[in-house]
């Protein structure tokens, strides 16, 4: 085994993390949207095709925790305008996979994963492939994801496949797929 497995085994447990509470101080100092050189965790980043080569890049994005609210319903008394609290139905990993695709609009998403949370902010690290790089159009297994336009927004990376239902498969699951996101 190499030196990812000894990382991953770090990760496990961010708590017993050595330099978590520096890191957590330096990552609320930082704007929402940052651009890094390299991943944090090279091993969630290696495992899920980061490639240190041009045209790959690594974003990471920064969330407020909590629930969504619907803005003060004002006229009647409907049961089902009554609530203001929204329940969504994507993960806050395919939101900031959203947020970082709209920042960089000539990048697909490749994938991400998470980084950090406190109370008040969540953290993502955002994996992205620039379709026009020379090096990416190359590389077989990155050319494809390149050519799919908006993976973020329809819902085809990782995190929004399993928004939308499609970690089950086979019986039992047919009803389980969506098609809308609110």
């Amino acid at each position: 085994m190499g030196y990812l497995k000894y990382v991953r085994a770090l990760w496990k447990k961010p708590s017993e993390h050595p330099h978590q509470r520096e890191l957590l101080l330096q990552l609320r100092r930082e704007p929402v949207t940052v651009r890094l050189q390299r991943p944090t965790r090279i091993d969630r980043a290696r495992s899920l095709g980061y490639k240190p080569k041009k045209g790959v890049l690594i974003v990471r994005q920064r969330l407020t925790r909590g629930g969504r609210m619907r803005p003060d319903i004002k006229g009647g008394r409907r049961t089902a305008h009554s609530t203001q609290r929204k329940t969504l139905k994507k993960n806050y990993q395919q939101v900031a996979e959203e947020r970082v695709a709209v920042k960089h609009k000539n990048c697909e998403v490749l994938g991400s994963y998470h980084l950090l949370s406190d109370g008040k902010y969540a953290w993502y690290e955002v994996i992205l492939i620039d379709r026009e790089s020379p090096d990416v159009k190359a590389d077989h297994r990155l050319k494809g994801v390149a050519r799919q336009r908006g993976r973020a927004q329809r819902g085809l990376t990782s995190a929004g496949r399993k928004a939308r239902g499609l970690r089950s498969k086979g019986k039992g699951a047919e009803k389980v797929r969506t098609k809308d996101l609110k």
